[in-house]
């Protein structure tokens, strides 16, 4: 097959008129409340070949241009993810990425096989493609709700570091290396990958850490490049000794994003641009993948149950074991069961048997395609309504906001921003009372559309935006007193 300028010409067209309009579509999916994934999705649906009529059937090349998206999607999560938030989280999440997908694989696998009939092999598949969380509806819905940030941070690990042991076990049972070796050597082969990841990703973000806070640039619209390609380069080296890549990307990405380098707003912006460009491909993609008169009311029979025994049964059980590692009170489990959201994860993953001509490979895709949409439909957009009653929500969850400042980037400093919602207790309060560390201060209050440079007597009240500018080694101390003073009032000095 040959590639001239004319076909050049052709795709930039048709790939920039439909990447605008998929970026457009964010803006009609948060209006109807719906997933901006399942707009993609159908976006691909209607190119292929039930639709406009573009064919695509190449599993192979399907099975590679998702893994090099999904790494793109996790290097972003890690570059954007706070360490300080998601530490005391990591033994959950952990636990949740291991021994909650076994779990869940179990009960999946074992339901589809004694109540669905299907073949062994197929049934683990299914429950081994299904289990993972999705990156980038986690780090997409998660960061927008007002929930405490120890849930926030194991939903996050966790969804960061799963794809690596299902990467790895779908692989192994799609090739027949399982049923070859056994359940034990596949076990150490997934310890190996998991750990070598890891390693690999430890040196590659220490090391580049240590690089670019020495290296002088030119421009600084490199270092944003720099880090990106080594985030790329830890997914790399670790494939390159037969490790886990997404665990090493995901590990480099954290090290790297949490490091003191140079332009670190505007790296995490680049990354966030990146992610977001690989999410509409990736989603487009596996749209035109989908041959949708293969759907047939069997497939959709086997979708639903399998969708409801997942979100019903198999994710509350995984998190209930794996919580044994950090015990949680039930609405908080019941939270985390309720925010297992799956979205390109589980479909990539169904195009490895495709690629390796696994028996009824076709079959699983359509299922798993079904079971995406019906599970993103039941918890995307009811997870605000369920953290709500669930009374997981904060009344006050400070947010950096995302600016190219020059001036703090070279003193090391955030601008948080804390909008008085009407049950917060600052209400009332005067910036003078708020006693923030030494080195934090109240900068601007808007309130009402109207922009207050505050001074020690202004009072805040119900609805203020508060911007607070504080020294990045202050961020906690200063979050925290603003928690307190929210919850107690004037007195959480004594109280909190």
């Amino acid at each position: 097959m040959t590639f001239d300028v004319h076909q050049l010409d052709e795709f930039v067209l048709i790939g920039a008129g439909v990447t605008l309009l998929a970026i457009l579509a964010v803006r009609v999916s948060s209006r109807a409340g719906l997933p901006s994934l399942l707009l993609y999705l159908l976006m691909g649906v209607a190119l292929g070949e039930n639709g406009v009529g573009i064919t695509f059937e190449n599993a192979e090349l399907a099975h590679a241009l998702g893994f090099a998206a999904l790494a793109l999607i996790l290097a972003e999560g890690g570059l954007t993810t706070s360490w300080p938030e998601v530490r005391p989280s990591m033994p959950l999440g952990l636990s949740l990425a291991t021994v909650g997908v076994a779990v869940s694989i179990g009960v999946v696998a074992v339901v589809a096989h004694v109540v669905l009939g299907l073949p062994w092999e197929l049934a683990v598949l299914l429950g081994a493609v299904t289990s993972p969380t999705d990156a980038a509806a986690v780090f997409s819905v998660l960061r927008g709700l007002p929930v405490s940030p120890r849930l926030v941070g194991a939903l996050e690990s966790e969804s960061g570091l799963n794809d690596a042991p299902t990467v790895v076990l779908v692989t192994l049972i799609s090739t027949g290396a399982v049923a070859d070796h056994g359940i034990a050597v596949t076990a150490l082969v997934i310890l190996f990958e998991l750990v070598g990841g890891v390693l690999v990703g430890l040196a590659v973000g220490l090391g580049g850490g240590w690089l670019m806070r020495r290296a002088a640039l030119p421009s600084s619209g490199l270092y944003p490049l720099a880090v990106l390609c080594l985030a790329l380069l830890a997914y790399g080296a670790a494939a390159g000794i037969h490790a886990s890549g997404f665990a090493a990307i995901y590990v480099g990405a954290l090290v790297l994003g949490n490091s003191e380098l140079p332009h670190r707003n505007a790296t995490r912006s680049f990354a966030e641009g990146i992610a977001s460009l690989a999410q509409i491909g990736l989603f487009i993609m596996l749209g035109l993948l989908l041959t949708p008169s293969r759907i047939t009311w069997s497939v959709v029979g086997i979708a639903v149950v399998g969708s409801l025994v997942l979100t019903f049964v198999a994710r509350p059980v995984s998190v209930w074991v794996s919580s044994v590692v950090q015990r949680m009170p039930p609405r908080e489990i019941a939270f985390v069961s309720w925010a297992g959201l799956r979205g390109a994860v589980p479909i990539v993953l169904a195009t490895i048997p495709l690629a390796e001509h696994v028996t009824d490979a076709h079959r699983l895709f359509d299922i798993v395609f079904v079971i995406v949409v019906i599970s993103t439909l039941l918890t995307g957009p009811t997870l605000p309504w369920v953290a709500r009653r669930l009374n997981v929500t904060r009344q006050l969850e400070p947010r950096s906001l995302e600016l190219e400042v020059a001036p703090l980037e070279r003193v090391a400093a955030d601008l948080l921003q804390v909008t008085i919602s009407p049950v917060s207790r600052l209400h009332g309060v005067e910036v003078g009372e708020l006693r923030l560390p030494e080195g934090s201060l109240v900068s601007m209050v808007v309130r009402e559309g109207r922009a207050i440079v505050p001074e020690r007597r202004t009072v805040l009240k119900r609805g203020d935006d508060v911007l607070v500018v504080t020294p990045r080694g202050l961020r906690e101390p200063t979050v925290a007193r603003l928690r307190t003073i929210s919850e107690h009032g004037r007195l959480g000095r004594w109280l909190g």
